[in-house]
């Protein structure tokens, strides 16, 4: 008879511990540009830049809000190779057959410029159709709900059929 309630409580206090740990969650898997360049080879897709700085206070609430939403996880780690980078990274960088670098007299790297056109504002979000593209930069914070539009364009192949007005048009958040 004791080893009823002994068992139950053993049992009762494994399901407590195991309703309350943390859950594991996703995340965005972040590559390097190395590491991007050499997966685009085994199998294109598009790219997502996240451009950031390490000052910048809307980029810590985009990593906090939008790229811990389990939807954007998925979608992005389902459909892009996304990396994070320091616009402000004194790093030479190699791209697309070029090589940037940090340029102290606008307390930029080259590659941040070429990617945002020269608009230095972030966050900002930078697609990439394929590694010959021409980067299509998305400035500002974004709402898991603000960056799905873009992300599908991009991810599920819309830009090959469409320009982007025609397609938000049409589109129909399920986020």
């Amino acid at each position: 008879m004791r080893k009823t309630p002994l068992f139950t409580i053993a049992l009762l206090v494994l399901i407590l511990s195991v309703s309350f740990a943390p859950h594991k969650t996703s995340k965005i898997e972040w590559l390097t540009i190395d590491e991007l360049q050499a997966a685009y080879q085994k199998e294109p897709r598009p790219v997502l830049f996240d451009v950031y700085t390490s000052w910048c206070g809307w980029c810590k609430v985009m990593d906090k809000q939008t790229y811990t939403n389990e939807n954007v996880i998925n979608y992005i780690n389902a459909h892009y190779y996304a990396v994070k980078y320091d616009a402000e990274s004194k790093d030479s960088v190699s791209f697309g057959g070029k090589k940037f670098g940090y340029k102290p007299e606008y307390r930029a790297n080259e590659f941040a410029a070429y990617l945002l056109y020269g608009q230095m504002s972030f966050p900002t979000t930078v697609f990439l159709a394929d590694m010959n593209a021409q980067p299509a930069p998305l400035p500002g914070y974004l709402k898991p709900n603000e960056i799905e539009p873009p992300l599908k364009f991009f991810g599920d192949g819309f830009y090959k059929k469409q320009n982007y007005p025609d397609y938000i048009k049409k589109f129909s958040a399920s986020w």
